[in-house]
């Protein structure tokens, strides 16, 4: 998975406020949001 998708994806979190509603919207998944905005986390947190 690369990061710009789970940007994406994050951004569509944040706009919809919704876990579920982002899965449906971009028909993935709610696990596969979940893990995309955690990667992302990881990602981004220092020291991690």
């Amino acid at each position: 998975m690369d990061q710009l998708s789970a940007i994406r994806t994050f951004c569509k979190v944040v706009e919809l406020q919704s876990f579920t509603k982002t899965a449906h919207q971009l028909e993935l998944s709610v696990a596969m949001v979940s893990k995309q905005v955690g990667l992302l986390e990881q990602h981004l947190t220092p020291g991690c």
